[in-house]
């Protein structure tokens, strides 16, 4: 069993950049493929993107392609996700979630809201 906990979230203008920060405590954290996902008001939950055990494979929603990146450092239990030109379509509580196996996304984090002016 592992525990992730979202950091790092916050309040930047239309256009700036955001690093998310999910630390990972319990298990051996290298079993686990990572992911991130997001919800707005409202609306339902959304994938963002996931990263395999490794850090090797990664693919992401349609919708951030080209301006969000997921990585991770096994030795330091922390998965990132780097946001650049964040828009006002972007806010939300965004979540970390941990899978021993791929796709069943079994552990969450508590999120981390982000929230962007135009």
């Amino acid at each position: 069993q592992v525990q992730p906990v979202e950091s790092g979230g916050g309040l930047v203008q239309a256009g700036d950049s955001l690093r998310l920060s999910c630390a990972v405590a319990g298990g051996t954290f290298s079993n686990y493929a990572m992911g991130w996902f997001r919800q707005a008001p409202g609306k339902e939950r959304e994938f963002v993107g996931r990263i395999s055990r490794s850090g090797n494979y990664t693919n992401y929603g349609d919708s951030v392609k080209g301006r969000f990146t997921i990585s991770r450092d096994n030795a330091k239990n922390t998965v990132w996700l780097q946001m650049s030109s964040l828009e006002p379509e972007d806010i939300a509580v965004y979540y970390c979630g941990a899978a021993r196996y791929w796709g069943n996304f079994e552990y969450w984090g508590q999120g981390t809201q982000v929230t962007v002016s135009s």
